[in-house]
């Protein structure tokens, strides 16, 4: 289970047509099974009588009112981006989730992110959206009822990597680091394997060096884009960009250590045919 933060931004409705795979849409609704998961203090906006299936722009409305009645409530370094959006994935060869365990995985990293105080009603506007196979959306508005700002913890994307070790386990899911060593752990250490290996650890979505390499970039790029100036919005473009390509790199690294392993199992399987053939 990884999870993923995104960047903050200024509408929730960019963050909800990703979770869903599609556009928001005024005809579409959204049931239980689908927004898996929300803030307490919702049940303070709907009617015992009324149907808990709004509609997907209903929704992204209701995530975006805060910014709207709140206009001058801004982050400390002066930004108005108060979406936070993140999502966690599967491994491929996880089981299917029921619809409470999502929910139960929507409650942990939303508290583990700081989004929720359990007691607490009037905080941040979120919800938790369960669109696409092995994949959870949370959504996030950080301004809380009262105007306040609600800042995320320094250590935020710790907190969500442990608290998904600790879901992992508790519900008996393939830990992140079992299932990058489980093609290597089945055959001998040949040079390929190792080489695979110090590629694997390279390309660590939450440990590996490259991760904090991008994350200190994007922590760059997010305050110089609060300061004043059209410098700066060029700036913090250009170091966004970068962050993309340190991710794409990322993502090549892990499939080139991938493709390092595979030729080698087939070899094996063959090598392991061939004197059973010529037995028979």
């Amino acid at each position: 289970m990884i999870p993923r933060l995104h960047e903050r931004t200024h509408a929730p409705r960019d963050p909800l047509a990703e979770a869903l795979g599609r556009p928001v849409s005024p005809d579409e609704g959204l049931t239980e099974h689908t927004v898996v998961g929300h803030w307490p203090g919702l049940d303070n906006y709907t009617f015992d009588d009324e149907e808990m299936t709004w509609t997907s722009v209903q929704w992204a409305e209701h995530l975006e009112d805060p910014l709207l009645e709140h206009p001058f409530a801004v982050s400390p370094d002066d930004d108005r981006r108060a979406i936070l959006h993140l999502d966690v994935r599967l491994h491929p060869d996880d089981r299917d989730l029921t619809g409470p365990e999502w929910a139960e995985v929507a409650h942990r990293l939303a508290r583990a992110a700081g989004i929720e105080i359990p007691g607490k009603e009037n905080g941040c506007r979120w919800i938790a959206v369960q669109a696409q196979p092995r994949r959870l959306d949370l959504i996030a508005n950080l301004i809380h009822l009262d105007g306040a700002w609600h800042a995320p913890p320094p250590d935020v994307l710790r907190r969500l990597a442990a608290e998904a070790r600790r879901i992992e386990e508790d519900l008996q899911l393939i830990p992140v680091r079992a299932a990058r060593s489980a093609p290597t752990s089945r055959l001998a250490p040949t040079a390929s394997a190792q080489l695979a290996s110090v590629l694997t650890q390279l390309a660590d979505e939450q440990a590996g060096p490259l991760a904090t390499v991008r994350g200190l970039v994007e922590h760059v790029a997010h305050r110089i884009a609060s300061r004043p100036g059209a410098a700066s919005v060029g700036t913090a473009h250009r170091l966004e960009l970068i962050a993309r390509r340190l991710h794409a790199i990322q993502q090549d690294l892990d499939a080139t250590a991938t493709d390092l392993v595979q030729p080698r199992v087939a070899a094996t399987s063959s090598a392991v045919q061939r004197p059973i053939h010529r037995a028979l």
